[in-house]
């Protein structure tokens, strides 16, 4: 009887029947793990299956998985029962032996909760006896993060600048700018942050020049998983820099002017002359009239554009302050460091001067008070709603001269005292002036010009704390996605001899800071003059 071999099977299934008969009557086994990687989403729960060949129970052999080290036990099984003693502490409660099918030779390990950690290799060995083998296994954590979210940074470099955001992506997204005709953006710029889970922050820019490309949208996608997170934002044709409302306006203005005084100057020498003239000078009257009517219907319809979607674009100041109520700040007397003097009218704050009486006795407390920070609240606690406020800044520029100060705002219960760090994730959300330079929690601004006078616009529905140049309406930096829990007032802060901070009245006129819009030889501000009796021991400057 001739047996012949039927090629058309699988190879596997040669491999295995070779497998199989190579262990026929041993104890060997080989384990056998996924030939493809597990992908499982951030925060659920996954399974790290493993199996043995030949079939075969597999209840008192010792079962092991971990991840690099043979030490980075994930899971221990050994004498029929879960061992902890080398378990990773990462595991510890959300590691567990799926064991339904233990007697036929196939477990698995279910980890619970998935972390951006838990991504990587794994191994699972088995031991029987003298005889152990093992198998490599591949775990794919995926965190689809949130919506992109674009807004308007300003006008720069001809253009339009964009910014696009995200957060909470695991692996590192891929972001993809587009236009209305679906045509790739290269990114001017892009940034990606890890926060301390590990998932990607991500902020990517771009300048649009073309006026026609008025519809560009961003795109974030996975680039294991394939699941892609799109947002659109329309830019009005007004908001491109050569259309900008207030290039025209200045524009039109001058040109009116010109035409005004040409025509008194012409109609005035050839009055003597010619009383027909006195026509034209009507005529001339009714353009300007007419161009005046003109250029107010546009700056109104511009200005209802921005009005419509003002949130996105970061600019123009004045406008911004129509959509929020002036708050009329004063300082907190009871919340102010004791190095800080106020005046009476409590809108301005600036370092008391050391006393020369003291002599070598106060060097060394001098020393330790250098680093710390005075600060001092408003007043009043902040109220839902949008407002904003005005400070004029008085500090000196020069490199070296060790002055600093910050404002915007803080929750009540930061902590103020000693050396502190003024940042988001202490409550604190300020923009810090520092030797000549603006800095965030980014670093230093680029800025076209040195604010001497900021405004500082709080949006608590939208959780939004921005602040402006308020000389040339420029936007300098945004805080977004804050959450307004809790009590909120302004924050002030000073450090270095020289340095003054003074709150504008709420009025429209704000009587209490100067009109810095005309040009100035003076490279910085002089300090406030809040001179104390020596007798009056208070925070309080007369």
């Amino acid at each position: 009887m001739v047996c012949s071999l039927d090629l058309s099977l699988p190879r596997d299934f040669f491999f295995i029947l070779l497998l199989q008969v190579s262990m026929w009557g041993s104890d060997s086994f080989s384990v056998i793990g996924p030939s493809e990687p597990i992908v499982a989403m951030l925060g659920a729960d996954t399974v790290l299956p493993c199996r043995v060949f030949p079939a075969m129970s597999l209840e008192n052999m010792e079962l092991r998985w971990f991840r690099s080290q043979f030490s980075e036990a994930v899971y221990v099984y050994q004498d029929g029962m879960e061992q902890t003693g080398e378990q990773l502490a990462d595991f510890r409660g959300r590691a567990e032996l799926v064991k339904d099918y233990i007697t036929e030779g196939r477990v698995a390990v279910r980890i619970h909760s998935l972390r951006v950690s838990d991504d990587g290799m794994y191994k699972c060995f088995f031991k029987k006896g003298s005889d152990f083998e093992e198998a490599v296994l591949e775990l794919k954590v995926i965190g689809l993060g949130s919506n992109p979210h674009i807004f308007m940074v300003g006008p720069e470099d001809g253009g339009i600048r964009l910014k696009c955001t995200g957060k909470g992506w695991f692996p590192q997204p891929e972001v993809q700018w587009k236009d209305a005709k679906e045509e790739r953006i290269p990114s001017l710029s892009e940034d990606q942050t890890q926060d301390d889970d590990g998932l990607f922050q991500t902020e990517a820019s771009l300048i649009v020049r073309d006026s026609s490309k008025t519809e560009v949208s961003c795109s974030m996608k996975n680039p294991f998983f394939g699941q892609e997170q799109v947002e659109t934002i329309f830019i009005p044709e007004p908001f491109f820099p050569r259309t900008s409302p207030w290039k025209v306006a200045f524009t039109v203005t001058f040109v009116i002017l010109g035409i005004s005084v040409g025509a008194i100057v012409y109609l005035a020498l050839k009055e003597k002359q010619e009383k027909k003239n006195v026509s034209e000078v009507e005529k001339e009257k009714k353009k300007e009239r007419k161009a005046k009517e003109s250029l107010e219907k546009e700056l109104a319809r511009r200005k209802t554009l921005y009005q419509q979607d003002w949130r996105k674009a970061e600019l123009y100041a004045d406008w911004r302050k129509e959509l929020f109520e002036a708050v009329d700040v004063t300082l907190d007397l009871d919340t102010a460091h004791h190095k800080l003097k106020l005046s009476e009218s409590r809108k301005q704050v600036c370092l008391k001067e050391n006393d020369p009486q003291n002599g070598d006795a106060s060097t060394h407390q001098e020393q330790e008070e250098s680093e710390t920070i005075s600060s001092v609240l408003g007043q009043d606690d902040l109220t839902p709603g949008r407002h904003f406020w005005e400070v004029e800044v008085s500090m000196k520029t020069e490199a070296g001269s060790g002055t600093r100060c910050a404002l915007g705002v803080c929750a009540v219960t930061a902590k103020r005292e000693g050396w502190f760090a003024e940042s988001p994730e202490k409550n604190f959300w300020v923009v810090t002036y520092k030797e000549g330079e603006v800095i965030s929690q980014k670093g230093s601004l680029s800025l076209r010009q040195w604010p001497r006078r900021i405004g500082v616009f709080l949006d608590w529905d939208a959780g939004n704390v921005s602040f402006y140049n308020m000389i040339d309406g420029s936007h300098i930096h945004s805080f977004t996605g804050i959450s307004f829990c809790g009590k909120f007032r302004p924050y002030f802060s000073l450090q270095g001899d020289g340095t003054s901070l003074t709150i504008c009245s709420a009025s429209d006129k704000n009587e209490n800071c100067p009109d810095f819009s005309a040009k100035s030889s003076v490279t910085h501000l002089s300090s406030c003059d809040l001179s104390v009796p020596e007798e009056a021991n208070s925070l309080l400057c007369p």
